[in-house]
């Protein structure tokens, strides 16, 4: 795993995430996300559910550097995301996987190439970031299908392959933002499933979904955002089923 220069990935503890009285305004007099204190521990499998417009997304992307918070101060493997200078955030990037609900594929990218982009972005040698991809594509069950085109693929497949991306630098965190809003019931379990996985192997995971039916059945910790501030932290129970 790389580290950000001199300094380590993660700084003692196992709480990768922490954050301190964060708030996110685009707008004066506005708030997108208010006040908002949580800890996100390693190998965690979180919920992150709320109406469309109670600030998911705005909190992911405080997480991975996308923003930067008016107020507060998060802490991301051990790094203050706040004061980064733009150098720094690519190296940061490395430890945090992102997966998107529209996929963003590059569709004239082979399956193959798509994934081993993160691994060109650092340099990795070609041939051992070939066996990485197909161990990676492997794991998704999806090897068989490394020489073919996104748009050949069905949905499910796609985010497969997209998780697959942000998977194969190995990140110590995983952002997924409605990873199953454009799929099936059936498939949305598959995807939850191959999440959870990846989380039972300690990947910190935090899905923002607004799908109650999986929350329900993973019984994972689930925070309830609602007018940008987090309302309700239910923690873990366990599986229903």
């Amino acid at each position: 795993m790389r580290g950000f220069g001199a300094e380590p990935p993660h700084t003692g503890g196992d709480a990768l995430v922490r954050l301190f009285h964060v708030s996110k305004s685009y707008m004066a007099g506005t708030w997108a996300l208010r006040d908002v204190n949580l800890e996100l521990r390693k190998g965690e499998l979180a919920f992150l559910t709320g109406s469309s417009g109670a600030g998911k997304t705005t909190l992911l992307k405080l997480m991975f550097a996308a923003e930067r918070p008016s107020e507060g101060q998060i802490l991301v493997l051990g790094r203050n995301v706040g004061r980064l200078r733009s150098p720094a955030v690519p190296a940061l990037r490395r430890h945090i996987g992102v997966v998107f609900q529209d996929f963003k594929l590059l569709p004239r990218r082979t399956v193959e190439e798509n994934v081993g982009l993160a691994l060109d972005v650092v340099g990795a040698p070609r041939r051992r970031a070939r066996a990485q991809v197909f161990s990676m594509l492997k794991r998704v069950g999806l090897q068989h299908r490394r020489h073919h085109h996104p748009l050949s693929l069905s949905g499910g497949e796609q985010q497969r392959v997209a998780i697959a991306r942000a998977l194969v630098n190995e990140p110590e965190i995983l952002l997924a933002d409605e990873p199953t809003g454009n799929l099936d019931p059936e498939l949305s379990l598959e995807i939850i499933d191959l999440l959870a996985s990846v989380a039972a192997r300690g990947t910190t995971v935090l899905v923002a979904t607004h799908e109650h039916s999986l929350i329900e059945l993973y019984g994972s910790r689930t925070l309830r955002l609602e007018g940008g501030r987090v309302i309700d932290d239910t923690p873990a129970r366990g599986r229903v089923g």
